[in-house]
């Protein structure tokens, strides 16, 4: 990761599932933060010279042969250190405490009572009062470290929080960073601004300047293409990398035949007219319909549209190169944080796990370039606060995620132009009636499917014989679990309504009620 003037935290990641959620939480409260799994984590903290530490939660336990554990280095400096709930037992074991096993679990909610005061819930909790909590343990401390109190306690935890208030080391049962625990984000922001000491200072204007100093010192005067797929994510670096080198960024457009409603003519509208980005915008959907035509696996659906895009956007590349102002040396890609943390093995080694469409399908190799990923450092979150910082319509900024394929997948089955036409309107339709609605911004991805089904209906009298369309929405946080929106029956009856009468080729609305697990969000 790059140098930052900024003050900052180490998260050491023992593996939990929501490890991330401590990082947003931090950033939420203004504070720099990265993520290291802890065999190198030493190496981070070398490296970050950070102001405090946490310690994460994770699946194995202390008792285990080689039980993953934290850098002695880090107890040794003398910093604040925040454990959470595994990060509460190494913590413990490593200092001269005991764990046990067996009859210990205590999973979901919970309520703790607090006993004693500590610097680490001052002005948040109050001694005699009792607080809902999220825990998730099998084990627990049954002894504490020389130095350590107990300040608060649960049914199952009596030593739900644990402190060193001399030395600063607090550790925590439950976790403080998912929504469960209502007061969890305070807790947080308590431990790295008041007890760390941290400039709360990490904002994206500040981002902002510092990212348009990094590009024009790594790309000189050299030039920039990108790959824009009109998502947030390769829009905001494309309008953040032209702020920083202007006309010697050119972005390239592939239009596949696969996008919503209008979508193509916003995104040239918006790059061309409001931004004046160069834009190739390359017209290539005969090409993609064609390679598609009967295919119904939708693994290789995706192989297909991945392969054609990294020949039409290496073909357009070679024109740009041969336009007579020098060959780009730079690839702009719209990784984000996520990402880069999934990129390395939590047991330390190569992961696999890259999104196929932030590694361009093995672009950079084949084509000998080198990657500006002015987004690395962020969450979806802070891109879409980047985004307005940068100026981007809010209709770009706040856009639901859409997935590479498009609508490719959203169309089970074989697909075909007339398919794909009539999802378009239906799906476009959808939306209309979600953002009249005022519920756009409180689902987190909303869209049509077009089933391989087809059904007898009666309309005007008439027997009819058209496809099943299914609707989807969820809420979700990060999208890695999600629940279906619990739309109310005259929302969804008006939908299907307006749809199926102006919809030609659609007769019977359905709503899709899976969470996510054991269902994924896309179909597909």
């Amino acid at each position: 990761m790059a140098k930052h003037s900024h003050d900052s935290i180490l998260i050491v990641d023992f593996g939990s599932q929501v490890t991330q959620l401590i990082a947003r939480r931090v950033r939420e409260a203004g504070v720099y933060c990265e993520i290291h799994p802890f065999q190198s984590a030493a190496a981070a903290f070398e490296r970050m010279r950070p102001k405090g530490v946490i310690l994460s939660g994770g699946p194995a336990s202390v008792l285990d042969a080689n039980a993953p554990a934290a850098p002695p280095e880090i107890f040794a400096a003398g910093l604040p250190i925040l454990g959470i709930c595994y990060g509460q037992q190494t913590t413990a074991k490593q200092l001269g405490g005991t764990v046990e096993g067996g009859h210990a679990a205590e999973f979901g909610r919970a309520f703790v009572e607090i006993r004693e005061p500590s610097a680490l819930y001052e002005g948040i909790w109050n001694v005699g009062e009792r607080h809902q909590v999220w825990m998730s343990h099998g084990d627990r401390v049954t002894r504490l470290p020389d130095g350590f109190g107990v300040r608060a306690v649960s049914e199952n935890a009596p030593f739900a929080v644990a402190t060193d208030e001399t030395r600063r080391i607090y550790t925590t049962m439950f976790h403080p960073e998912v929504s469960h625990t209502p007061d969890g984000g305070r807790l947080l922001a308590r431990f790295v601004v008041d007890i760390c000491g941290c400039r709360p200072d990490w904002t994206m204007a500040a981002y902002r300047d510092e990212a348009i100093a990094r590009i024009r010192e790594q790309v000189g005067e050299g030039r920039v293409i990108c790959g824009l797929s009109g998502g947030v994510d390769s829009s905001v670096a494309a309008v953040l990398i032209h702020e920083a080198i202007g006309d010697r960024l050119t972005c390239v457009f592939v239009d596949h035949g696969l996008m919503r409603q209008d979508e193509a003519r916003q995104v040239v509208d918006l790059f061309r007219g409001h931004y004046n980005i160069p834009l190739v915008h390359v017209d290539a959907s005969d090409t993609f319909l064609a390679a598609l035509e009967g295919v119904t696996d939708p693994e290789t659906k995706r192989k297909t549209i991945g392969r054609l895009f990294i020949d039409v956007f290496e073909a357009e590349a070679r024109k740009i190169a041969a336009d007579g102002k020098g060959p780009p040396e730079f690839l702009a890609q719209g990784t984000l944080y996520p990402d880069v943390i999934e990129s390395v093995s939590f047991m330390g080694g190569p992961s696999v796990t890259i999104k196929s469409h932030h590694n361009v399908g093995g672009l950079p190799e084949r084509m000998n370039l080198k990657l500006v990923e002015p987004l690395r450092e962020l969450f979806k979150d802070e891109v879409r606060a980047l985004g307005r910082e940068l100026g981007l319509p809010e209709a770009f900024v706040g856009r639901h995620p859409f997935p590479g394929p498009g609508l490719a997948i959203r169309c089970p089955g074989a697909i075909s132009r007339e398919k794909l036409d009539i999802l378009r309107k239906a799906d476009a339709i959808y939306l209309d009636e979600i953002r009249k609605a005022g519920l756009y911004d409180a689902i987190w991805q909303a869209f049509a499917v077009l089933l391989p089904v087809q059904s007898v209906g009666v309309m005007g009298d008439g027997r009819t014989y058209d496809f099943v369309l299914a609707l989807r929405a969820v809420t979700s946080v990060d999208g890695m679990t999600a629940d279906f929106y619990p739309f109310d029956m005259t929302f969804l009856s008006r939908t299907a309504t307006r749809i199926i009468n102006e919809v030609k080729g659609v007769n019977r609305v359905v709503y899709d009620v899976t969470s996510k697990p054991p269902g994924t969000i896309e179909w597909e």
